[in-house]
This record gives C-alpha cells, structure tokens and sequence, in this order.
C-alpha cells in the first residue's frame, strides 16, 4: 500500500451463488441453468461500489481454501486491493435459491479463526491504517473471534485518528459501543436501532427520542435508514430528516452495503453536512436500481442527489 485508500474489513466473507428457478421443487432433483457466483459480504459489497465511484480501495478479513482462493481472484479483476489474511479454515458458501418470486437462503456458519490468524489480523492492520484515510466495518463475526474483536480494530484506528464507518447489528454493535474508542458513523436500520435501546420504535419521534440515548453521545454520525422512505440522521446536536426519491426497486438487498460506501467516499472526499448526507444515500437508492447487489450508475449520481430532500428537524 503506498497511495491513501479506503480500507473495507469483512472478517466473514463468502461465496454468493444465485440460482434461478421457474419453481423449486421439493425432495427431488432442482436442475438450474442460470447461476451467478461472485464474492460476498457486506464489506466486498462496500468496496465493489467504491470502486464504481473511482476510490483507491483495499480489502481485509480472512480467507482460505478454494473458496478464499476464487474471492482474491474475483476481487483483483475488480481492482480491489487484496489485504485479507490466510486462515487454515475454508471460506464459505451462501447459497440463494431465486423461485416464484421468492428467495430461500441458506447460509453456512464459516470457518473458525485461531487465536494466530486474530493476532495476525490486527499486526497486518496496525501496519496498514497509516495509508487509509478511511476504515469501514461491516458484518457479522467469524466463529473463534470474540465479541471484542471491532473494539480492537477500534482501538488501532484511533491511534492514527482514522475514521471508523461502522455496519454491524445486535448484542456485537452494543459490545462494540461500550469501548472507549468510537466509531465516526453507524447505520442501523429502525429495527436494529430498536433491538440496541429495546423498546419499539414504531414512529419517527420514537427513532428520534431513542437516538438521544447516551449510547450515541461520542458517535459523530448516527445513521437510521428507513427503507424506501430514507432516513434520520444525527451528526453532533443535528438532526435531519432525509427523504429518497421515490424509484422503481428492483434488487433493494446491498443498499445498507452502498450507503456505507457512499459516506465513506464522502468523508474521504471531504463532504460535509447535508452534501454528504445526500451522496451516502444516494448509493443505497442507486443500488436498489439494479440487478446486482452493491453495483450503481455513475451516471445516475447528480440525478438522485438533486431529488434528495433534506430537512433539519427541531430537537
């Protein structure tokens, strides 16, 4: 690494195959012709469309065996740095059967990481963040990794005052905001933010009441996406209501994925406020526009951040 990038870390990547059906029939024999298999996670799904924006991007978690071994080859023909460290474990598969306009998924746990492969990680990483001007965290943690884990990349980041993008859920998102070192932005859904205060947050004044909780106080930019409808959003004492222009969806899964990428090309392009408000979701509108998850339309980015409404809202 010589040239400052975005570092993307997904610590559970995957091989995403799609299969197609007409109709999936049970207990017997599903014969598929239209298959996709590609890299997979929510942090190669960051870096795919930071690279359709023009960033330097590398990537980093763990990988091994054959299925590791196709996600370097897939994601070098991207012109994705490769960081990600060698595990003794297999790299896994998740699976997509696409039937009568439904999804069945089935997904595999993954591999377990050793305690050498984690120490190795977090080596790798402290040598590497010196050239990243921006760090995202998305997903779910490998089997043998602790809960504390992104607290430690935290910990490293802010040594050098790296900014952290943050995208995880559940008990490791409230793990993860008990450190004392914090991420710069966090984009739970209205649902995971509901899961992180439990309560039911079923109207806007709920999501904004919740986003006072003292939980977010030291995180710079909270990020509550609400679907189709937008988002709330909380940066410092600010808060803004974000509306998405109204589009036809058709693939809306890696839109979470897409709006990470687009704050984190903000903040490295220096964007501020509500410009960077309106660039960050306007990847996850791109995104739910096309076919295949984390991919968007340069083309269609001034169009979707001049129909971005946003309004800063009374405390």
């Amino acid at each position: 690494m010589v040239e400052r990038l975005i570092l993307t870390i997904t610590l559970n990547p995957s091989v995403d195959i799609s299969y197609k059906l007409d109709s999936l029939s049970l207990d017997t024999v599903n014969r598929v012709n239209d298959v996709s298999k590609t890299a997979g996670g929510k942090g190669l799904n960051v870096s795919r469309v930071l690279r359709q924006l023009g960033q330097d991007v590398a990537a980093t978690g763990f990988l091994g065996g054959s299925l590791g071994d196709f996600i370097r080859v897939e994601i070098a023909k991207l012109g994705i740095g490769d960081l990600f460290v060698g595990i003794d474990g297999d790299t896994r598969n998740c699976i997509a059967v696409i039937h009568e306009a439904q999804q069945t998924e089935i997904l595999e746990a993954g591999p377990a990481v050793n305690k050498g492969e984690a120490i190795l990680f977090l080596e790798n990483l402290s040598a590497h963040i010196q050239q990243a001007d921006v760090v995202t965290i998305s997903g779910s943690l490998p089997k043998g990794i602790a809960d504390y884990f992104y607290k430690k990349i935290l910990e490293i980041t802010a040594e050098d005052n790296t900014p952290v993008l943050l995208d995880t859920k559940g008990e490791l998102l409230a793990c993860t905001l008990e450190g004392t070192s914090k991420p710069y932005l966090i984009k739970p859904n209205q649902e995971e933010l509901a899961d992180l205060v439990g309560r039911k947050l079923e109207t806007e004044a709920e999501v904004i009441n919740a986003m006072h909780t003292q939980l977010f106080e030291d995180i710079p930019w909270v990020v509550v996406t609400l679907g189709a409808d937008g988002a709330i959003v909380k940066h410092g004492d600010t808060f803004y209501r974000a509306r998405a222009p109204k589009v036809n969806a058709i693939n809306p899964v890696g839109s979470g994925d897409s709006v990470i990428a687009g704050f984190a090309a903000g903040v490295s392009r220096g964007l501020v406020d509500e410009e960077l408000i309106k660039f960050g979701l306007s990847m996850g509108v791109l995104n739910a526009m096309e076919e295949k998850t984390g991919h968007i339309d340069p083309e269609k980015i001034d169009w979707c951040i001049g129909e971005m409404q946003i309004d800063v809202l009374d405390r």
